[in-house]
């Protein structure tokens, strides 16, 4: 094994790093990554395109005219294909957050979601997409259906051990823990919950904001990183890189798991899931705002 130069070099060799952006030219410069895991921006131009595409494929593909589908979707799906051939693994797609508490309606948007993807980029093998589900009890029953009908999942929005717990019972193929909101279970971690239980569920923390939280956990299975903290890592020495109670079962008691959910942080948890949820509705809103614009443009 080659000697580290760099803090990224470090934790490459204890940990999966993937890109948690959709630009190209990031990959390039700070790759190899395996997986993206990304929510981007908005971009016009791909936007304007998607928009007019989809206008064409809507017959084909039906859905919620409300959600300017599948526009929204097209584009979204169009995005991370951009990316796919630089990474190695997943792209990760996410489902839409306002069905985050139907499990029907999220398990029929992760297929939408396959078939679209599968119609755009033919030679992408459905193998390689992973679906982005948010962690409430909804979404992770249907994380069940799909993993069980083949279709990889992430656990998305993910605060406590409770929802780590059902998410390896249902068997998520990632979590992705926000990490500033879930200190106090990380350390010394899910991924030590995991391995007790042998679970094949990797964990993937989201929500990093600096490097130092960062080479703290170094060593877990997959961290997505940020384009400005993959550079300041670049920029680091290599030598700056320096028993969890288990819950009990949940999958089929859900009255015991909203419970125990509901109890960890003294209902705080619960409040920042739902705030997670609402925000990813804001920003999906948004979206659906500035494709709207593209619409009345075009009319």
């Amino acid at each position: 094994m080659a000697t580290p130069q760099t803090a990224l070099d470090a934790l490459r060799q204890r940990t999966i790093v993937d890109c948690d952006t959709m630009d190209e030219q990031v990959a390039k410069t700070f790759g190899p990554f395996q997986d993206c895991t990304s929510n981007q921006p908005a971009h016009k131009d791909l936007i304007t395109a998607s928009v007019k595409e989809a206008i064409e494929l809507s017959p084909k593909f039906p859905g919620p005219a409300s959600r300017n589908w599948p526009s929204r979707l097209q584009y979204t799906i169009k995005l991370a294909l951009k990316i796919a051939p630089h990474i190695t693994g997943y792209i990760h797609i996410q489902t839409n957050p306002y069905y985050s508490y139907s499990t029907t309606k999220t398990f029929t948007n992760a297929w939408r979601i396959i078939h679209l993807t599968q119609h755009l980029a033919p030679t992408l093998p459905q193998s390689r997409i992973c679906i982005k589900i948010p962690s409430t009890w909804e979404g992770l029953l249907a994380c069940s259906l799909l993993e069980a009908s083949g279709v990889r999942t992430l656990a998305t929005t993910l605060f406590t051990l409770t929802q780590a717990a059902l998410a390896a019972e249902v068997g998520c193929t990632y979590v992705a823990p926000y990490v500033n909101q879930l200190k106090v279970h990380f350390e010394p971690g899910i991924q030590t919950y995991y391995h007790a239980i042998n679970s094949r569920t990797q964990v993937l923390p989201a929500s990093l904001t600096s490097t130092d939280e960062i080479l703290a956990l170094a060593g877990v299975h997959h961290m997505a990183i940020a384009p400005g903290l993959l550079q300041q890592l670049a920029a680091l020495p290599a030598s700056a890189a320096a028993m969890l109670h288990a819950p009990g079962s949940f999958r089929d008691d859900e009255a015991g798991y909203r419970l125990a959910f509901s109890r960890e942080g003294r209902g705080e948890s619960e409040g920042k899931l739902a705030q997670a949820v609402s925000i990813l509705c804001e920003m999906q809103d948004r979206l659906v705002q500035m494709m709207g614009l593209v619409l009345k443009g075009g009319a």
